[in-house]
């Protein structure tokens, strides 16, 4: 729902907010996703943005809850009263214990906590009448998503838009909000240096943001501590002030990926691993061995699938191609290359994974954005024994694929992709 302009309003998203937050006063989704780093200023937005809702609309009902509140007359209405007075409308709202009011539209904030003593109030705050909006801070702090589900269910009101606000600092992708509007539905935007996820979900609107973006009103002090850690721990500055998913585990293997499109100019092959209970992992890959790149596409990637399911995905995917396979399965390489498809055994002896680890090891890999399960894998493939040069054989088939062309192109077949 369009919501109108205030002059006010305006003048104080000018001096608080970035017109990134633009989609709080103009949502076109039930669900707003605002997610960033510390000293973005999605709280102050968040917050301005109900203000002005609660004295411009009439009957709105909005829940503002966060999952630890022991105060809200502490912590969350004195923020709420600084912007109302900066709004010039404190004359139209009433302020009584853990509940604003505008005097004018008789619409309401009701702030509360979820936790509960030992338990949660889920329960007792679904029952609110009215109910047709709901804000949670903090997110990140809602680890089950049944939670979030019982009082998402209570925003259902008739004649007045049901809008859902999620504010929160991205955590690790073991998160349901990572699962639910990341896991394959997402692209990269490369931000200072680092690649961060931005949800392309159908059903939220993702507003992201960092300290940069609020640059204006952060004090030279927090600044200069910022810049700091960017220098002495790049990793916590991505993590902590630029909102970057803590996705990859401690100790993957191929620390060196990226996200990028596919180099259709480059010869290409195709490597192939096979699975049952794991899956048959197939993916398009090309090397620029001069710009130290390694260019991968996810192709297939599905289990329990019959040898003649396994039969058509390959000729339909690789065609007359360079197919380099697992050479545990030779019955079926046999029965792929008695339909004409150039399907060939990766050379394995002792010492072959490890071998084609240390040689691609020098290389970046350039994933692409749709390639969801080749991206988990780079971010979950991990070394068992590092110091014995032993890699955990979990969340690498793709990977191993990849490597079975990659290698094989590197070595200058006489057998060569090539490009259609």
């Amino acid at each position: 729902m369009e919501r109108p302009e205030t002059n006010a309003g305006t003048l104080l998203k000018k001096r608080i907010t970035n017109a990134i937050y633009k989609p709080l006063w103009h949502p076109k989704t039930r669900y707003l996703l605002v997610t960033g780093g510390r000293g973005s200023g999605k709280s102050d937005a968040t917050s301005l943005s109900s203000c002005e809702e609660i004295t411009t609309f009439r009957d709105w009902v909005t829940l503002y809850t966060r999952w630890t509140l022991v105060s809200a007359e502490i912590s969350i209405i004195p923020e709420f009263r600084d912007k109302i007075d900066i709004l010039g409308r404190r004359e139209e709202v009433q302020i009584s214990g853990n509940v604003v009011r505008s005097l004018k539209t008789g619409s309401t904030i009701i702030f509360s906590g979820i936790k509960a003593g030992s338990g949660t109030q889920t329960a007792r705050l679904k029952s609110i009448k009215g109910l047709n909006k709901l804000i949670i801070e903090e997110a990140e702090e809602f680890r089950e998503e049944k939670e979030f589900n019982t009082l998402d269910d209570s925003i259902r009101q008739v004649g007045v838009p049901n809008i859902v606000v999620i504010v929160m600092n991205p955590q690790d992708t073991e998160h349901w909000v990572w699962n639910r509007w990341f896991e394959k539905s997402h692209r990269m935007e490369l931000i200072d240096g680092f690649q961060i996820p931005m949800s392309t979900h159908p059903e939220v609107t993702h507003i992201h943001t960092t300290w940069y973006d609020n640059r204006k009103n952060l004090n030279p002090d927090y600044l200069e501590k910022i810049k700091i850690l960017r220098t002495s721990d790049p990793a916590a500055y991505a993590h902590r002030y630029l909102g970057q998913w803590l996705t990859r585990k401690e100790g993957v293997i191929y620390p060196n990926w990226i996200e990028g499109e596919f180099d259709l100019t480059l010869p290409y092959g195709y490597g192939l691993d096979f699975g049952f209970t794991n899956p048959d992992a197939m993916c398009k890959v090309a090397v620029d061995d001069a710009r130290k790149l390694v260019y991968l596409h996810e192709e297939m990637y599905a289990t329990k699938q019959s040898n003649e399911t396994i039969k058509t995905s390959v000729s339909e995917i690789g065609g007359n191609d360079l197919i380099v396979a697992d050479s545990n399965e030779p019955r079926t390489i046999e029965a792929l290359q008695s339909t004409g498809l150039n399907v060939q055994k990766v050379e394995k002896y002792p010492g072959c994974v490890v071998d084609r680890i240390r040689i691609l090891s020098d290389y970046t890999w350039v994933v692409t954005p749709e390639s969801y399960n080749a991206k988990f894998e780079f971010n979950n493939y991990i070394w068992n024994d590092k110091k014995a040069s032993i890699p955990l054989d979990k969340n690498n088939h793709l990977i191993k694929a990849g490597e079975y062309i990659a290698t094989r192109l590197l070595e200058g077949s006489t057998v060569l992709a090539y490009s259609k």
